[in-house]
């Protein structure tokens, strides 16, 4: 058993003194790696009283729960940006890889403590996968808040279709992993693509945005 508060804390002290020296947008990306990894804390409580309260099963939960509540958790301080400070595209678009990437390293962390550290190329694949999966599910977000602040008419409908997208990719990933074997290998390789394709949806959006900006000045 780990304390994972403990870890928390290892890690978010000397980010915490860096805020005192940064300026700008490295001190906006610091600070959201800190609600990310905060966030993952959190997630953790979540998801380990629902297990507990409703016996599901580690596994089970890592499948059906964990999902939900991690990106929910992502999503809260995203979305409480994104609507008291309204950012523009690509601010908001690196508060969420800020985000994500708190939480991927945390979570990392925490499982590299308590699992163990024999195979370092297991981790690095594990490392790899995991960070970009947070980030992915983020960034999924992320597009549809862009879209959402676009399509006036379908706000909530866009915020909600981009959250339960990023739980359903989740999911899906945590249940590809789960077994060894080819399974694993696409489960590994599924956030890379999907990467990939949101950033150029991303760029594709961003960019249709700035000519029309542009036009219209």
């Amino acid at each position: 058993m780990i304390f994972s508060e403990n870890v928390l804390v290892c890690m978010a002290m000397p980010l915490l003194l860096a805020l005192f020296f940064l300026r700008g947008g490295a001190r906006r990306f610091v600070a959201n790696f800190l609600l990310g990894m905060a966030a993952c804390l959190l997630g953790a409580y979540v998801s380990g009283f629902i297990d507990a309260a409703s016996g599901l099963g580690v596994e089970d939960t890592a499948v059906f729960i964990s999902p939900v509540v991690e990106e929910a958790m992502k999503f809260l301080p995203l979305l409480f940006y994104f609507l008291m400070y309204e950012p523009g595209d690509r601010r908001l678009l690196y508060a969420a890889v800020g985000i994500g990437a708190g939480f991927a390293s945390f979570e990392n962390v925490c499982s590299m403590i308590a699992s163990g550290t024999e195979s370092l190329s297991f981790l690095l694949v594990r490392g790899l996968a995991v960070g970009v999966m947070h980030i992915v599910s983020v960034f999924a977000m992320t597009l549809g808040l862009v879209i959402a602040r676009r399509l006036k008419a379908l706000r909530l409908a866009s915020a909600v279709g981009a959250l339960s997208l990023s739980m359903l990719f989740h999911g899906m990933y945590n249940l590809l992993v789960s077994r060894p074997g080819v399974t694993a290998v696409i489960g590994y390789a599924l956030p890379l693509l999907t990467a990939g394709l949101l950033l150029f949806a991303f760029r594709r959006v961003i960019g249709k945005r700035e000519q029309g900006v542009g036009s219209r000045e």
